[in-house]
């Protein structure tokens, strides 16, 4: 028999070793405890998949590995998803399936596929979903709900259809089912919505959907709407799930929501986590979260925002410390694990949904740290110790009792050193598991087996984005296989999508949208960028057809797309209309960069920057061309050289301009505003190369193409 004293990388002397008495946790398996609802990851809030999808395989498949497959790598037990809706949620947009009233598309972007993707790795992975932005047409015939502190126009029984309209298309077409569904991300509360979305998904087939409210994250009145359950049948009937955005190192869930949501038997599941931290200080950081999250507020789940960086490094939050996947660039095939990946699996691979948080073998470590205890429906148990506020090595007894596996224990443990490390068995001693536990580590202790460390040892090399580059649109016969999204264009705002080009053969891309979005960011012009934010001297250039009324851009030097609420870039633009009115601009992000906007982590990074510079768009330079009718097609070229920037229209240089404020960035497309709507022009031949070089034949070859979708027709 191995013995009950497992010392951890080196023999610790009694004399240094665990001063204070050895602590004694009882694990009694008859105690009983609150439902463990999982741990996960939030897709969305953001264009987060967006060079995801453009990953050739097997990159594509292992990177989702890593995250989705269980007993593997992260293996997270629920998924939470963005209901895409056209407008900026802090990266970027994903194309709604109903940008209009009368329009619905299955087929369009790729949240269907990364849904499909995740639960066939783990079938029994739960999906969660919400909006954050939405497309303006709702609410826009003035049927409005009562609500606070959000866009009345979301309060609004379009809102109810269109939630039903997705949630049949993911039914029908992709053969899945979503466990919950929440109101909207941080944008307020309308008992009138909330009881009007229970009452129409109950009368869908929609009845086993949870509905969890209101998923806001001020402390200040996030919970204010907990004390009125009691007293309202019909809202307490339709809030199935008590939830809210809770930072465990900041905020708590208040003793008198616990006491309420205990009194009416409804969980309470943290929606939106956050643990910015680089490096092992991520892995650990997570551990601590999950464990506290439970311990202080009574949370049974947690979703943290992100999982999966599949977002150009030059846009906000883009994964070296939210994500626990960093898959940045999809053209040269390279990925990276952060180590935040292994404080995932210390929970993924050790629990599951339905198993219980024993009651009384969870809390504090006497010498700092945590420690959560989980029972499975039949006899294993699991616990997950971390203990990253402790100074000492100290000594805990486990004293195992109530029915609970006998068998011996794993033990795995991660430290500053390396990560997710399987250490020797242990077997317990008249009922009792001991062991030592070292400052600053995570251990999973369990009776289950089947663990492992997942790796790749091919992954391929970084390199950077291809230059010259061109694009014509036309590898992409068939769009609904690729979601209608060509490869490595990232819209900000807005959804540039492949379709028909008119008055010409072919495929195109087009800007979607037709008019502005409930957004949930401060919204700008529609725009995606793509390329390489280390370009300098360069020329992009893009044929463009225009209706009657609208405008449309090229894009140039673009260094930032905004910090995550808020997308007005900083670059250059070369900007056509209808009329033949053509402007060179350059764009310094929002007008007063000191205003306070956002969340407190928003608040905080404008204060950090203390940006005094100036603001807002600046014409450099503007002409009329001559001979301009709308429904024909032009070529757009925006040239940088040095501190000298050109516009030309058809071959002919038609602006000149100097400026030093940029003098690096990606290129893109943007499409203008269009009387009370949006622009929706279409672009073809988009190509970025050297000053003047002749037209260039580089592009990827096809046979490095991954689309979504198997054959065409087959989402829709």
């Amino acid at each position: 028999m191995r013995t009950s004293l497992f010392l951890l990388s080196v023999v610790i002397p009694a004399a240094v070793c665990c001063a204070a008495e050895v602590q004694t946790v009882q694990v009694n398996g008859d105690a009983g405890g609150k439902r463990f609802d999982g741990i996960g990851v939030v897709d969305g809030g953001g264009a987060t998949s967006v060079l995801l999808k453009d990953y050739p395989e097997p990159q594509r498949s292992q990177i989702l590995d890593l995250m989705y497959k269980p007993k593997f790598g992260a293996s997270v037990s629920a998924l939470y998803v963005e209901i895409p809706g056209d407008g900026n949620s802090t990266q970027g947009s994903m194309p709604s399936h109903m940008h209009s009233r009368d329009d619905v598309n299955y087929s369009r972007g790729y949240t269907w596929w990364l849904m499909n993707e995740a639960r066939r790795r783990n079938p029994v992975l739960s999906l969660d979903g919400a909006a954050w932005s939405a497309p303006g047409w709702i609410g826009d015939q003035g049927k409005l709900y009562a609500g606070s502190d959000g866009d009345a126009r979301f309060f609004s029984p379009d809102t109810t259809e269109y939630y039903v309209k997705w949630l049949q298309g993911l039914r029908a077409v992709y053969g899945l089912e979503l466990d919950a569904i929440g109101m909207r991300n941080e944008k307020g509360v309308s008992y009138d919505l909330v009881k009007a979305l229970r009452s129409r998904l109950n009368a869908q087939g929609f009845s086993g959907v949870r509905l969890h409210a209101f998923d806001n994250w001020p402390d200040a009145w996030k919970f204010d709407f907990v004390k009125d359950l009691q007293a309202d049948a019909a809202l307490r009937d339709a809030v199935d799930i008590i939830g809210a955005h809770i930072n465990s190192d900041k905020s708590v869930v208040p003793a008198s929501v616990r006491a309420t949501a205990e009194r009416l038997g409804k969980p309470i599941w943290n929606t939106e986590g956050h643990v910015y931290k680089a490096g092992y200080d991520g892995l650990i950081g997570v551990v601590e979260s999950f464990n506290e999250n439970y311990i202080r507020s009574g949370v049974t789940r947690i979703i943290n925002w992100y999982g999966i960086a599949g977002v150009y490094t030059m846009e906000p939050y883009s994964g070296e410390k939210e994500a626990a996947v960093r898959a940045n660039w999809p053209w040269s095939g390279h990925f990276e694990s952060n180590p935040s990946l292994w404080g995932y699996a210390h929970y993924g691979q050790f629990t599951g949904i339905g198993w219980t948080y024993l009651n009384g073998a969870s809390g504090d470590l006497g010498g700092g740290g945590t420690f959560v205890t989980l029972k499975s429906p039949q006899d294993d148990y699991s616990i997950i110790v971390e203990t990253s506020k402790a100074s000492a090595p100290q000594q805990v007894r486990f004293q195992v009792g109530g029915g609970l596996s006998t068998n011996a224990v794993a033990v795995w443990r991660s430290d500053a050193r390396e990560y997710f490390i399987r250490q020797p068995d242990i077997s317990a001693v008249d009922g009792a598991v001991t062991l030592t536990l070292a400052p600053n580590a995570v251990y999973s202790l369990t009776t289950t087996r089947g663990q492992q460390k997942g790796e790749f040892s091919d992954v391929p090399a970084l390199k950077a984005f291809p230059f010259p580059y061109r694009e014509d649109f036309e590898r992409y016969a068939e769009p609904a296989r690729w979601g209608y999204l060509p490869r490595y264009f990232a819209d900000i705002s807005g959804a540039f999508e492949l379709a028909d080009c008119p008055a010409a053969k072919g495929k195109c891309l087009r800007q979607a949208v037709p008019v502005p979005t409930i957004s949930w960011a401060p919204d700008w012009k529609p725009y995606t960028i793509i390329g390489d934010d280390g370009w300098s001297d360069y020329e992009v250039s893009a044929d463009l057809y225009l209706a009657a009324g609208e405008s449309a851009a090229v894009m140039g030097r673009i260094n930032h797309v905004g910090t995550g609420y808020g997308i007005i870039p900083k670059g250059y633009y070369l900007q056509l209309d209808s009329a033949g009115q053509l402007s060179l601009v350059v764009a310094r992000g929002k007008a007063d960069k000191k205003a306070l906007v956002g969340d407190a982590e928003q608040q905080a990074l404008i204060k950090l920057r203390n940006d005094a510079g100036e603001g807002g768009e600046k014409v450099l330079a503007t002409t009329v061309a001559p001979g301009i009718t709308a429904n024909s097609w032009h070529k757009l070229t925006l040239r940088f050289n040095g501190a000298r920037i050109t516009g030309h229209l058809d071959g002919k240089q038609m602006l000149a301009a100097t400026d030093t404020l940029y003098g690096r960035g990606m290129a893109g497309l943007m499409a203008g505003p269009s009387g009370k709507g949006l622009s929706m022009p279409y672009f073809d031949n988009v190509q970025v190369g050297a000053i003047g070089a002749a037209p260039s034949d580089t592009r990827e070859a096809p046979a490095a193409q991954s689309p979504l979708y198997p054959s065409y027709g087959s989402a829709r």
